[in-house]
């Protein structure tokens, strides 16, 4: 149901908003809110076409004079990363979002909003049925795919788009101009460990933690949140305790999601678990004292467990320091943004371990693939020797900058006409869909924008209401204007 309190102006934008919060769209689940454009676009007469990877390009027609203006590709994607909190009951596969309206911004109850990229593929729509907006030829290209790797965008057909211009609408900080993003690789590294029955007379238990905030491995990375793969590993580090074997561990859900929450099943000799406690109390203290504010609701608890098999008590121990040793976080700062761009990051993103079959995954991200190479010696490295087999994810390439667009000059421009002010001018440390799109069709000049989102990927996904009206202002102004 519609909050009482939901937005109503611009009026098509935040309906089309709506009517996609309550259609499912998981990464590679896009068919339902795929037809939906369909429909919005067959209503208005509008021809559209499908390739192979399952992309939906819309064109429409321009409006009153400006049939000779250069058409605009308009691009988002139509998927969405879905992370929910432990305590929600929620399908992201079968039920629609329960949006709610707080304190100036929207945001969805428990789970991730969908904003991103929901609001642009909202915008996107209400260029397509809002009869009052003038504009050129439009091309709208909806990806799918995107949040698990950019995989729409890689397998996209350039021959759908004639456009020389394109506007990506996936960018979350209002007032600012965004003409560069990050490249990225990884990797998921696997192992099988033997396990035998538990000890007689050991203690079983399972150490859970949840609470933290979690985020975008992008562009969160730098802001210090818990790790819950490396905050759980350090639960059981520092004991003087012999004969520690992890039987479980599990934490993370996604290589772009910073792991906000986990649980760990171990056995150990008898008054271990008490030892154990005992850290943990202390080690609560310790993150309070240095993690950010946004992770302060953590909470980590020890209960009695009951399985049936562990690792050895050194296989759990060479796990344990695998954890301990392996990367996370950010790496590089750029020299002339200090603290404002990083130029080079890696996400420890997921941990699973079950019937002693092992599974890590990490992402990483850069701007300049070379330096990127000694980080990912460092990660094959480790695995040549925790003698873990190694698979390489798909990697995207990055958007190189480039400070002399026309398409930024103008934008620029005409912020500062509506606004008063020149916009921020920047690159961001997370995967677009453009630099992949720019290699497809080298001739287009891109430029990204949107209105301002906040713990993207995270179940405090929220959008900054009244950034939409500008953000739309905004972008039926530059239309008119190239």
């Amino acid at each position: 149901m519609k909050p009482a309190n939901y937005p109503t102006e611009p009026a098509q934008l935040w309906e089309h908003f709506y009517q996609i919060s309550r259609i499912p769209r998981p990464s590679k689940q896009e068919q339902a809110v795929r037809q939906y454009v369909i429909d919005q676009a067959e209503k208005g007469g509008h021809c559209w076409r499908l390739d192979e990877a399952g992309n939906l390009l819309v064109a429409v027609p321009a409006s009153g004079d400006m049939a000779d203006q250069p058409t605009v590709i308009i691009q988002n994607h139509l998927d969405m990363v879905t992370v929910k909190t432990g305590d929600k009951d929620h399908d992201f596969g079968t039920d629609p979002l329960s949006l709610q309206v707080e304190d100036g911004w929207l945001h969805a109850d428990r789970t991730t909003l969908g904003a991103d990229n929901g609001v642009g593929c909202a915008a996107a729509l209400a260029l397509m049925t809002d009869d009052s907006v003038a504009h050129p030829p439009l091309e709208l290209l909806f990806t799918v795919d995107e949040e698990t790797g950019l995989g729409g965008a890689l397998a996209l057909d350039p021959s759908m788009l004639s456009g020389s211009l394109m506007l990506n609408l996936d960018t979350e900080d209002w007032h600012e101009l965004y003409i560069g993003c990050a490249g990225a690789g990884g990797w998921e590294l696997r192992k099988t460990y033997t396990t035998a029955p538990v000890p007689d007379g050991c203690e079983q238990w399972e150490l859970s933690l949840k609470g933290l905030a979690g985020g975008h491995s992008g562009i969160q990375i730098h802001q210090q949140l818990g790790n819950a793969i490396k905050l759980l590993g350090q639960c059981l580090d520092g004991l003087d305790i012999e004969g520690i074997q992890l039987a479980e561990f599990e934490a993370g859900i996604a290589h772009n999601v910073i792991p906000r929450e986990g649980r760990l099943n171990f056995s150990c000799p008898p008054g271990g678990g008490e030892r154990v406690q005992t850290r943990l109390q202390q080690l609560q203290e310790h993150w309070l004292d240095y993690l950010p504010v946004a992770d302060h609701a953590l909470a980590v608890s020890l209960g009695p467990a009951r399985f049936e098999r562990v690792l050895s008590a050194a296989d759990s121990r060479q796990l344990l320091d695998l954890v301990a040793i392996f990367p996370h976080g950010a790496q590089a700062y750029n020299l002339v943004l200090p603290a404002e761009l990083v130029d080079l990051s890696i996400n420890f993103s997921q941990l699973s371990l079950h019937a002693g079959e092992l599974m890590l995954e990490s992402s990483f991200r850069y701007f300049n693939e070379a330096q990127s190479e000694p980080l990912q010696e460092q990660v094959l490295g480790l695995a040549r020797l925790f003698d873990l087999e190694v698979t390489a994810a798909v990697a995207y390439p990055g958007w190189k900058p480039d400070f002399d667009s026309p398409l930024l000059a103008r934008a620029s421009q005409l912020h500062e006409q509506l606004f008063g002010a020149r916009p921020a001018v920047k690159a961001i440390h997370a995967g677009l869909e453009c630099g992949i799109l720019k290699g497809k069709k080298p001739d287009v000049d891109i430029l990204s924008f949107g209105p301002t989102i906040r713990g993207a990927h995270s179940p405090t996904e929220r959008l900054q209401i009244d950034t939409v009206a500008p953000f739309w202002k905004f972008l039926t102004a530059l239309l008119q204007e190239i």
